[in-house]
């Protein structure tokens, strides 16, 4: 049977959308304006004398968009254009004459944000013979970068068209990009990528230069479909003051446009699950799906959709178009007493964009973008192995966004002036009620074993956020100077639902005659509270109702978040051979102020960069660079010390004490730390579905804003590197990074026990010993309540900006473009290092705050990544593409083993978490945070695509198999930490208890017809 929600289009999904088109009408209205900054810098050289030419003419075309220019290089033998479409392709060439045969460049692409180089090699007429001198117009992409220091990598189009990538997911795709891995998160949704080893969390996703980030805890807002992206590149070190907000790294995605051509596609794609999909037998594990939560193996997905681009008005107007859709089919076993029934689920995404772009005179052109989302994922009861939550608790996901932006360049002969704006909507509802109004009921047999749940899921979340963006960009060329400045500006608004169930919970335990009348009652899967008396053949008052808690604070709660970014950069060219690029960023971030006013705001975020590039010959290049970057605030961080906040006098007198006594600042405000946050309270016993009025607040643990403020969270970045260009096609380049990372986010225990530990001699000499218990070296709670400034036992916590970071890498790439030749590929091996002393938002020491002994590897680090791609065209009609990834392992974590101690908890501080990689377990005595390996992993994935032409286009079927070779990893895949092999009980060595591993053999087809 099928038991599932259709999803309808929400009123604050359509308010979204009202209030985008609207942006998009009035900001249309205001002036011609032009599409976003894209540049090209071309540089003439003389082979024969080995020097630059001064005075050449160069000719840039685009005859997609029907641009043409032609500017003459300077003393340095180099000339720019700035405020270039990233429409179409471009071509560069100087034309034969007296002195030189001509050279050509075509096939260029630009990115969005970014300046692209070309140098045009000339070849003297006086000392080539003619029959010596093949003149090719082909088509170059493997330029050496002889513009600046950056250290980045890119995937085009075609590129990401002939990777086996599922679901056509751009973010799967982005970990065959060097210094990018697979991620270990910490909840089901964070992102799926780690740049530099670095937690997701602080990664920046952009799309055409502009914001794309889900801004309550990271990642990407609008997940990008493939068939979207023109270009997705990484920044992983030393880029533009342009670029802040984040010192992790960078992914910025260029959308396609139209041009005087109208290309389409439709396709239909599905992954047909079993009996195709590979298994590890019994042992195989749960996986994930492309929103992070768990499916099980051979789960089948079908996708559907169409894109089309092409000119409104021939050489001015140009539009594209996309709608993607995908449903995962996905089931659940209800297996309880009384009940054994499959419960069928669907995962809806919809993702929809469309761009327009308007050139209005030589001078002037805009870009309007609308990127919407529409995601709905069911928890539709059961559980992927059986589970006994009926469908009457069922309740969907929803991540619904908007983005709706205009993009706007002026290009004169020496100035370029960039205008955007950006209004985005994005609401997470993480547990959408199917009964909104129900209470919550654990229904426990005899011996308290949870045999049923029924109705509201117990908890509340649901964020909405309101941002909107300008960017201001002005860029001057002075001679050998590019001059560069700009303010960037975003402003989000949070709104948060969150806290437990306002209809109350109800814990009811049956007794044996109870108990023995569920299991033999035919109960329907959607079973609800009101009607379990009747199920049972009893009535309300018969049920014993153990334990009640109810929300009584139910209320949305939430700060506004102000960005403010300011930059000038200077791009200094002294020798025709050499680019100094000097910059100063500035940020501002108003959260901050944290609990401590605008007083404690972080102020002094001056951040100076400073890069080379230094060009060997006309195909080598050597670069490198500095610069201090900095993080914005994860708005969790705030979100966190309101909602678990409390006003309360009781509880503010305890904080007041933590003052005089010298734990927290003497001039702290009290109320400014405090905030009316989610209020839980409890009784012991109450009526069936009878909510009582005398119940006690919750104790539990208390979170408070830090007086001190916070600071933004600052990198240092270093880089050398050296890139050469051999022939057209192929391009090696070889980076060094090095990053120094501090005030990072993690918790400090106000109300900390004093630090306890048990250390390796000691166990040794206790299990040596017949006469003593590894368990009497165990502190016990009480005994620990005792140590703490305030011995309640309550865990009060704040979030503080001091941990600190170093990561070491080198990285080696060779990349061969296609051109003329039947092949293609890129190799990419990076050895690097990353440690830290904490590892995430939430992350809290061992024991008594003692950071330093927390020092250890990153929870991504890993010592050798080696990503290799290779495409075969045996015909015009056929590709075939193979992509490995080979990893050594991830860090282990060796926690306490209950049977010996008796507790995971040896210190008695009440956290265990043994199951959680947040760094709050304690660890087995003597053994250091993360000091074991997981074995290395090994992937091979396959697409195969075969065209054949139909009318004025042709029809490609592709198949595509993922984990060809069906290894099983226990590392090195995108997975959830609760679920992660990197937590480990038992002494170090030990061995290796698989709890997860990356998914096994999976197909995936396709039929695509495109023009």
């Amino acid at each position: 049977m099928t038991l599932r929600n259709t999803p309808t289009l929400s009123p604050q999904v359509r308010s979204a959308l009202w209030t985008a088109c609207l942006f998009l009408l009035l900001a249309g209205l205001t002036a011609p304006k032009s599409h976003g900054q894209a540049a090209l810098e071309v540089h003439a050289f003389d082979v024969g004398a080995n020097e630059s030419v001064s005075g050449a003419a160069v000719h840039l075309v685009n005859e997609g968009i029907g641009f043409e220019a032609t500017r003459r290089t300077d003393d340095q033998g180099t000339t720019q254009w700035g405020g270039l479409s990233t429409a179409g392709t471009y071509s560069v060439f100087i034309e034969e004459n007296d002195q030189f045969y001509e050279a050509r460049v075509s096939g260029i692409e630009l990115r969005a944000n970014a300046t692209r180089s070309v140098t045009l090699v000339l070849r003297p007429v006086a000392e080539y013979a003619l029959d010596e001198v093949v003149v090719e117009g082909g088509r170059s992409v493997a330029e050496v970068n002889r513009v600046n220091g950056e250290v980045s990598s890119s995937l085009d189009a075609a590129a990401l068209e002939d990777l086996p990538v599922e679901g056509r997911n751009f973010t799967q795709s982005l970990y065959r990009l060097p210094n990018v891995t697979p991620s270990t998160g910490f909840f089901a949704e964070a992102p799926n990528v780690s740049i530099n080893g670095a937690n997701g969390l602080y990664t920046n996703y952009l799309i055409d230069g502009m914001d794309n980030n889900e801004q309550f805890l990271g990642g990407p807002q609008f997940d990008v479909p493939t068939g979207v992206v023109k270009d997705v590149t990484v920044l992983t070190s030393t880029y533009s003051a342009e670029y802040g907000r984040t010192g992790n790294g960078i992914f910025n995605v260029t959308t396609k446009s139209g041009s005087n051509e109208y290309e389409g596609e439709a396709f239909y794609l599905t992954r047909p699950g079993q009996p195709l999909d590979g298994e590890f037998g019994e042992d195989t594990p749960t996986q994930r799906d492309l929103s992070g939560n768990t499916v099980k193996s051979g789960f089948q997905r079908q996708q559907g959709g169409f894109a089309l681009g092409g000119p409104i008005v021939a050489d001015q107007t140009f539009f594209h178009v996309s709608l993607e859709h995908t449903t995962d089919f996905k089931d659940n076993l209800l297996d309880a007493p009384g009940v054994r029934e499959t419960i069928d689920g669907r995962n809806q995404l919809t993702y929809a964009s469309a761009r327009v772009d308007h050139r209005w005179n030589d001078q002037w052109r805009s870009t309007a973008r609308l990127n919407a989302n529409r995601v709905h994922l069911d928890n539709q009861g059961g559980r992927l192995t059986g589970g006994v939550r009926f469908a009457s608790a069922a309740n969907t996901e929803e991540r619904d966004g908007v983005h709706a932006a205009l993009q706007n360049t002026y290009t004169g002969d020496q100035l370029v002036y960039e205008s955007n704006f950006q209004y985005s909507w994005f609401n997470w509802d993480a547990g959408n009620p199917s009964n909104p109004n129900s209470p919550r009921v654990t229904v426990q047999d005899t011996s308290g074993l949870t045999i049923a749940a029924l109705g509201h899921p117990g908890f509340q979340f649901d964020s909405v956020e309101n941002t909107f963006q300008t960017q201001q960009k002005l860029t001057y060329q002075l001679g050998s100077h590019t001059l560069r400045a700009g303010l960037d500006v975003l402003t989000s608004g949070h709104r948060l639902a969150g806290g437990g169930n306002p209809n109350g919970n109800y814990a009811v335990r049956l007794d044996s005659a109870q108990t023995e009348a569920f299991a033999d009652a035919r109960l329907s899967p959607s079973l609800t509270p009101s009607e379990l008396p009747g199920a049972l053949g009893v009535n309300r008052q018969a049920l014993n109702v153990t334990s009640y808690t109810v929300e009584q604070r139910p209320s949305t709660f939430g700060r506004r978040q102000n960005l403010i970014g300011v930059y000038v950069e200077d791009q200094f060219t002294p020798l025709p051979n050499l680019t100094v690029t000097t910059g100063l960023r500035y940020d501002y971030d108003s959260l901050t102020e944290g609990g401590g006013g605008a007083d404690e705001a972080d102020y002094n975020n001056l951040a100076p960069r400073l890069s080379f590039n230094y060009a060997l010959d006309e195909r080598t290049t050597l670069r490198g660079g500095y610069g201090i970057f900095y993080d914005k605030i994860v708005y969790a961080v705030t979100s966190d010390a309101l909602e678990s906040n409390s006003n309360d006098p009781a509880f503010q007198n305890e904080v007041r004490t933590l003052v005089e006594e010298g734990i927290l600042p003497g001039d702290t405000d009290i109320d400014e730390v405090t905030f009316n946050g989610t209020r839980s309270a409890q009784r012991d016993s109450a009526g069936y579905l009878q909510r009582p009025s005398d119940v006690t607040p919750l104790g539990g643990g208390r979170r408070i804003l830090n007086p001190n403020g916070y600071e933004n969270p600052q990198t240092h970045q270093f880089s050398l590197g050296v890139q050469r260009q051999f022939g057209n096609e192929w391009l090696a380049y070889v980076d060094l990074i090095h990053t120094r990372s501090y005030d990072l986010f993690r918790i400090r225990e106000l109300n900390a026990p004093e630090a306890y530990d048990i250390s390796a001699t000691e166990l040794a000499a206790a299990r040596q010993d017949p006469n003593r218990d590894p368990a009497d070296l165990v502190r016990s709670p009480a005994a620990a309540d005792a140590t703490r400034p305030i011995p309640s036992g309550r865990s009060i916590t704040m979030t503080e900006t001091e941990g600190e970071a170093r990561y070491w890498a080198a990285n080696f790439n060779l990349v061969k473009d296609r051109g003329d030749d039947w092949y293609s590929g890129r190799l990419s091996y990076t050895l690097s290092r990353l440690r830290n002393n904490t590892d995430d938002i939430n992350f809290r020491a061992e024991t008594g705050n003692q950071y330093e002994a927390e020092w250890g590897p990153s929870v991504n680090d890993r010592r050798h990544v080696i990503s290799a791609i290779g495409t075969a065209y045996p015909t015009d009609r056929l590709r075939v593409t193979l992509a490995s990834l080979i990893q050594s392992g991830q860090p282990v974590n060796w926690v306490p083993d209950a049977s010996i101690f008796g507790t995971r908890d040896l210190n008695g501080d009440g956290r265990e978490y043994g199951a959680q990689y947040v760094g709050n377990s304690d660890r087995w005595p003597g053994a250091e945070r993360n000091s074991g390996r997981l074995p290395w992993s090994y992937r091979l994935d396959l697409s195969a695509q075969y065209a054949w032409p139909v009318a004025d286009g042709r029809v490609v079927a592709r198949a595509d198999v993922f984990n060809v070779l069906n290894t099983k990893n226990l590392s090195g895949y995108a997975n959830n930490a609760t679920q992660s092999n990197q937590i480990q009980v038992g002494p170090p060595g030990s061995d290796i208890e698989e709890k997860n591993a990356g998914p096994p053999r999976q197909f995936q087809f396709g039929l695509r017809y495109e023009f």
